[in-house]
Parts: C-alpha cells; sequence; structure tokens
C-alpha cells in the first residue's frame, strides 16, 4: 500500500518503510510472507528449500550438518532453525536430492517443508523400557563391585547396561568421527570406551544410563520451548460453521475454508480465520492478537481475526484470508522465522563454542599424556582425567542457552501483542537511549476534525473576520472556498485533509471535479477546478509559493499558538481561507511517555504540524523534545543526528509513513499494526494495537531477557569451570562430569523457559 500523502498542515512523510536498514543495522529481518528465508539472510542465490529434520535438536546435529553440506559446490547458504528443526538451504536449482541424500549419511531423516507454521512432529522417542531395565543393569553392577563381587558378572551386567541404552549413543558418535566432528555424542563414546577398557565397568554403565536420562529429559524440555510458539498457533480452532451454495450451514475443517466464504460464529466461540462482519454485533476479545485487557465492540463491516474470541452474541463474517494466511498465522511465522535472527549474545555464545571445545580436548590429551611421561605419573589415572575432561568438553548447555532464551521471549511478546522481528531487536531494547515519535495517530487518535475556518486576512491590514463554526454558510464566497477545499482534501488520503472532506460531506457541501491532482510531499495538495489553479496545504506550502503576509502570519501564529494545525487555500495569487483543524490525543498518552522517562528513555516528537501547535502537544503529553514542520528528510536527519556515538534510536511510526527515518533508526516500532500487512512485514517491532504503553513493556522485557541470558552463560560457563578444576584436582569423575554437561542444560533450559510467564 502506497499513501498519496499530500499533508494539509501536518508533513507526514510518503514512505513505505523499506527495510533493511541502512549500515548501521545488526541484521536484516527475513520477510515473513514466505516460510523459506530469502537468499540474503542465508547468503548465496538460486533455489532455497525449507527441510524439517525431526532428530536435529541442538548444536551438536547443527555442526554436523553444516560441515557436511558446507563442503558441498551446490550450496550456496545454510540457515539453521534448531526451535522448529528445520534447515533452509540456499543451493542450485537440480541440488535439493543430493542434499538430502547426504543428510541422511548422517543417520537423519530429511523432510522438505513449504510451511513452517505447521507444527512440527515430535520425533519418535525411545521407549522408556529399555532405559529403565539399563539404569537397573548398571545399578546391580554397581552393587556388585560394591561388594566386591565377580568382576565377571559386573562386567556383564555394565555390557548389558551399555547395551541397552547406549548403541543410539554410540552411532551417532561414530557418524561424528567418521565426519570429522567432536560432538557430544562421540566424545561420551571415546570416554564410555575408554572407562571400559580401563576396567571401570560400572562407571561406564552408570555413565551412559545417566547421559542417556538426561537427554531424555533434555528433549523434553526443549519439546515444552517449542510449544511457546506452536501454542499460539492452536489458539485458532480447527473447524469453522460454513454456509454452503443452498443456503444450509456446514461445520467443515478451517483448513478447507477458502476466502469469500460466509462463516457464523455463535456466541462465546473462538473465531477460525480473518474476515469482516456482514451482519449481528458482538464484542470480541482480541487479547491473543494484541494482548489488550478489554474485549472491542464490533459491528458490520469491522475486521476479525483468527484466534480470537467472541462475546456475547452471535454474528456471520466474510473471510479474507485463508487459513495459512491468517494474522495469527503470519505471526507465528514472523516469531519463528526471527529465530534466525541471531541476537549478539548467540553470536558470541556461538563463536565462543567454536574455540572452547577444541581447547578442551586440546587439554585433555595433554592431561592423559604429559604427566606420565614428564612427571611419572600412572598412565591409567591420567587417562581417566583425560576421559572426564572429554565430557566436559561439549559446550551444548552454553549454546542452547541463548536460543531458549531468546524464543521464550519471543514467544511471551507475542502473547502480549508485540511482535518483535528477531533476538537481535530483542535483546537492543534495553540500551534504548532515544525513542522518536511520529504524532498522528501515535500520540493522538490520528483521526483530527475540523473545528473552524475562516476567510484569509485582507493585505491591507484590516483586522480578520472572527472564527466562523463550521456550520456557517451565510456567507456565499466562504461556501465556495470550502467547496473548493472539500474537492482537493477529498482526493488525499491524509487524516488533515479527510477532516475537511468530513466536514463539508456532513453539511452537504457538493464538491467540484479536479483535474491534474498533485501530491505535494511535506506540503499539501494542488490541483484544477474550473480551469484554474487551487492549492490546499500548510504554512510551509503558502510560504514556498510567496503568498505570506503580515496579517495572515499574525493570524496563523494566534491559531497555532492555541496548538490548531491551519490548512490554508489559496489560488496562484493569494489566501482564500484558513481552515482550523484539531486533533485529540490518545488517553493513555501522557502515562507511556512517563513510563518510557522512568526507564532513562529520552523522548523525541518528530511531526509535520507547526511547531507552535508541536509545542502545545509535547507540553501536554511531557515529551523531552519537540520538533515542528518535519519533512521526510527533515526526520531523517534528526535520526541520524540522535544515533551518533553510543546512542541507541528507537522511530515510532504506523510503519508505512516515516520510512527513512524507522529505517534509520536501531529499532522501527510500526503502531497499530493489527490487520495491517505492510506494517507487520516492514517493523522490527509491531504494536498489534495503538497502546503506546507497550513501548515501556517491550523495553522491560528486553531488559528480562538479557538478565536471563546473563544468568543462564554464568551457569553454563560455571559449572563447566567447577568440574574442570575438579578434574584437574583429581577430585572429579566420569559421572559428575555427565552432570556437569547435560545437567547444567537442563538448568539453562529451564531458566530460559522462565521468560513465557513475563
Amino acid at each position: 500500500m502506497k499513501h498519496e500523502h499530500d499533508t494539509a498542515g501536518a508533513a507526514h512523510a510518503t514512505h513505505d518503510h523499506d527495510h533493511p536498514h541502512g549500515a548501521d543495522a545488526c541484521c536484516t529481518p527475513a520477510p515473513l510472507v514466505s516460510a523459506v528465508p530469502q537468499a540474503g539472510d542465508i547468503g548465496g542465490a538460486g533455489t532455497r528449500s525449507a527441510i524439517r529434520i525431526l532428530q536435529m535438536d541442538c548444536p551438536t546435529e547443527e555442526t554436523l550438518i553444516r560441515n557436511k553440506l558446507q563442503a558441498m559446490e551446490s550450496v550456496h547458504g545454510m540457515e539453521f532453525n534448531l526451535m522448529q528443526r528445520v534447515l533452509t538451504v540456499a543451493h542450485r536449482p537440480d541440488a535439493l536430492q543430493p542434499i538430502l541424500a547426504a543428510i541422511r549419511t548422517l543417520g537423519f531423516d530429511p523432510q522438505p517443508v513449504h510451511d513452517t507454521v505447521q507444527a512440527a512432529p515430535a520425533p519418535a522417542h525411545q521407549p522408556w523400557w529399555p532405559l529403565a531395565l539399563a539404569g537397573a543393569a548398571a545399578l546391580a553392577a554397581e552393587a556388585v563391585h560394591g561388594a566386591g563381587g565377580p568382576d565377571g558378572l559386573s562386567a556383564a551386567l555394565a555390557l548389558a547396561a551399555i547395551a541397552g541404552c547406549g548403541l543410539g549413543t554410540y552411532k551417532k558418535g561414530f557418524i561424528a568421527l567418521r565426519n570429522g566432528n567432536l560432538n557430544i555424542n562421540a566424545l561420551m563414546s571415546i570416554a564410555v570406551t575408554g572407562a571400559m577398557l580401563l576396567q571401570q565397568w560400572p562407571e561406564a554403565a552408570m555413565v551412559m544410563v545417566l547421559f542417556t536420562v538426561a537427554e531424555w529429559i533434555e528433549a523434553r524440555s526443549l519439546d515444552r520451548a517449542r510449544n511457546a510458539i506452536q501454542g499460539l498457533m492452536q489458539l485458532a480452532p480447527e473447524q469453522a460453521t460454513v454456509q454452503r451454495g443452498d443456503g444450509h450451514w456446514e461445520v467443515v475443517a478451517a483448513a478447507a475454508v477458502a476466502p469469500g466464504a460466509l462463516v457464523r460464529v455463535r456466541p462465546g466461540e473462538r473465531i477460525a480465520l480473518d474476515g469482516h462482519l456482514v451482519s449481528g454485533r458482538t464484542s470480541i476479545d482480541q487479547a491473543p492478537i494484541t494482548g489488550e485487557s478489554l474485549p472491542v465492540d464490533k459491528g458490520p463491516g469491522d475486521a476479525v481475526f483468527a484466534g480470537t474470541v467472541n462475546g456475547a452474541g452471535g454474528f456471520e463474517y466474510r473471510t479474507s484470508a485463508a487459513a495459512g494466511d491468517t494474522l495469527l498465522s503470519r505471526i507465528v511465522r514472523a516469531v519463528e522465522q526471527a529465530q534466525g535472527n541471531k541476537a549478539p549474545t548467540q553470536r558470541f555464545v556461538d563463536r565462543f563454542a567454536r574455540i572452547y571445545t577444541p581447547v578442551v580436548v586440546a587439554l585433555a590429551l595433554g592431561v592423559a599424556i604429559v604427566p606420565p611421561l614428564l612427571m611419572q605419573g600412572a598412565w591409567w589415572d591420567w587417562i581417566y582425567k583425560a576421559l572426564v575432561l572429554l565430557v566436559i568438553a561439549c559446550p551444548c548447555a552454553l549454546v542452547i542457552s541463548t536460543p531458549v532464551t531468546i524464543v521464550s521471549g519471543l514467544a511471551a511478546a507475542a502473547r502480549k501483542g508485540i511482535l518483535v522481528k528477531g533476538g537481535a531487536f530483542l535483546e537492543q531494547g534495553r540500551r534504548l537511549t532515544w525513542v522518536a515519535l511520529d504524532k498522528t495517530g501515535t500520540l493522538t487518535h490520528g483521526k483530527p476534525v475540523q473545528t473552524g475556518c475562516e476567510a484569509a486576512p485582507r493585505d491591507d491590514g484590516r483586522t480578520a473576520p472572527a472564527t466562523r463554526a463550521a456550520s456557517g454558510l451565510d456567507d456565499g464566497g466562504l461556501l465556495r472556498h470550502r467547496r473548493l477545499a472539500a474537492s482537493l482534501a477529498g482526493r488525499s488520503d491524509h487524516p488533515v485533509s479527510q477532516a475537511i472532506a468530513r466536514a463539508a460531506q456532513a453539511e452537504g457541501i457538493d464538491t467540484m471535479p479536479v483535474s491534474d491532482f498533485q501530491a505535494l510531499p511535506g506540503q499539501g495538495v494542488r490541483g484544477l477546478i474550473d480551469g484554474r489553479a487551487y492549492a490546499l496545504g500548510n504554512h510551509r506550502m503558502v510560504h514556498d509559493q510567496g503568498l505570506c503576509s503580515g496579517p495572515l502570519e499574525h493570524r496563523l501564529d494566534t491559531l497555532e499558538r492555541q496548538g490548531a494545525t491551519v490548512v490554508m487555500l489559496a489560488d496562484p495569487h493569494q489566501v482564500l481561507a484558513l481552515f482550523v483543524v484539531a486533533d485529540t490525543l490518545k488517553p493513555g498518552s501522557r502515562d507511556a511517555i512517563a513510563a518510557l522517562h522512568a526507564l532513562g528513555i529520552r523522548t523525541l516528537m518528530l511531526t509535520g504540524d507547526n511547531p507552535h501547535a508541536a509545542q502545545a502537544i509535547g507540553r501536554e503529553v511531557g515529551i523531552t523534545e519537540v520538533r515542528g514542520n518535519q519533512l521526510p528528510q527533515d526526520k531523517l536527519a534528526a535520526i541520524t543526528e540522535l544515533a551518533r556515538g553510543e546512542q541507541v534510536v528507537g522511530m515510532v511510526g504506523d510503519g508505512i509513513n516515516d520510512a527513512p527515518a524507522l529505517a534509520r533508526a536501531d529499532i522501527g516500532f510500526a503502531m497499530g499494526a493489527l490487520g495491517t500487512d505492510t506494517a507487520i512485514e516492514t517493523a522490527d517491532v509491531a504494536l498489534m494495537d495503538d497502546d503506546l504503553h507497550k513501548l515501556a513493556g517491550f523495553v522491560r522485557l528486553s531488559q528480562a531477557t538479557h538478565r536471563i541470558l546473563v544468568q543462564n552463560i554464568a551457569l553454563a560457563i560455571g559449572i563447566k569451570a567447577v568440574f574442570l578444576a575438579l578434574t584437574i584436582a583429581g577430585l572429579g569423575t566420569m559421572w559428575m562430569a555427565v552432570f556437569a554437561d547435560v545437567g547444567a542444560s537442563l538448568l539453562v533450559v529451564g531458566n530460559g523457559m522462565r521468560m513465557v510467564r513475563q
């Protein structure tokens, strides 16, 4: 959608907010209309395919797959979504089958997918009873060894335990070693095999059992994190009551309902598809989409959305989107794709992990070899310590800590009606130092009304006539001027122009044909009426046309100091009439700005309105700084000025206008994105309703996310460091190392899941 913005009285910019950001942006969000990221997101060109791999749970599998595919010349780039188990590959058109075959050699079962919004089926987990029997055998081996029983019996029980639960680990470890990858399965296989060679039978069995149990628990914990997002999709019912061609109503699957179908909704029922009311009146709880607490009244022509809950009134509506393209589906798709937009902390952790494992493996080799050779240490003792270090060498807990936390934060934000387009923006929100806001539609309702009109003051210095009410039609000259203004205003979709058009329409004032219509960005509009040129616009337009005079300036100054917006009708020679338009503040604007200030964030209002009116609104709301008469390039310059140095700047607009400023800002916020495709697809953060309080809510959510990220990193690294020290000191055992590895993973997953309850 492209607005034909003129600005009669307010210099809204004409723009579409075309991301990506400029050079200062940290990353480029993926478009929301496709389940497969674009080439710019994953590198290279050519065909892009999404592949679901149910066995791909953590960075262990990611590294194995990445190493395998990046050696193929036909692969141009890869993007991993571990939470949804989806790999997106950019490749040559004929390379999909070889890619799938390569993945299968790693022991995985890849399946091409076309819609990542569909819930991923859970992988087939190992049945519980073999694990239970293996655990019993391991405990028996430990008991026999502790009681001084035969070593052969202890070894047999240990081997039975390892066979009962560890064959899958050995298979994965062999594949990893064959591909030159030291992942946790390879390290665990080496460690358990080494323990058996050292005849530490009970410990080898207990380590394998504990590792398998911990892996089982971790897999289910990660499934809970995935369900935090898939739970959003389940808000929409699977069935809808649709009218058939012969007039009867039938309950059918929502996925089979085409756009344009007539659907009936009963009181208390959840809505299955997007659409517009045809008959009936009701109130609808839109909290699943917008996070707002109060139901919204709906009547014929109003939009309804899948996943929302009908109140006490039944109604019928006509669908506007298929099940896979509803607003709820786009939100879920946005959150899922946002996972690929890694936060700075996640990128740091990934880099750290790539260094950590080789360093610890090298340390383990040194521990196994150096003390026996140089210090006459016992070989078996130091080899055992080296095996313990190998178990600790896997950075799974560290790497999984960040995506779980980020995904939980994204899901929590979506439930509050805040659609965040990536972990980078979620993490950066806490660093905001300035928030710039557009006025119309952001701080104000964006639906100004005409409060008066009058003839322009004469150049001879006579006092201007008193302001006439909008209904004063006794002056024939003024009536003609109103017809001319309404004719021009009716061709524009700017809120101020629409206020003039609505006032004329309400009083039955006819409009006239306009030819050669032209929008003047940041100033107004002009056109030919009855062969004569007329223009309707703001103070800047009149000034640029050289039509200002002392009496006119005086009258404008008086009206603007009262906080009004003045729109002028002019011909090529003079200003003919003044139209006074006023907008009203949203009820919560002052409190929302105060909440931002309480967080230490300064605010700036950028508006095309005149400086006096802008200052009046700014004082009423409590804005830190106000700038009026802002053209698109002026807003861009203001954001650029603020963004210098260490400042982190957010820009709040409607997601359609203010594109240069929104694109230049570190975080672009779209207000009232409910049902607006463009806003959802282009903003970094989309506030699904018009509640400005969500800005402070987003910042607080970002702060909470950062705290948990820091906690998780400290837990993962701290636990590893403690057990490394214990092992080198001779106090660490292999089963303790298993707790250090997988136990840390469980801790960080559980801690990250706390974000869902924010």
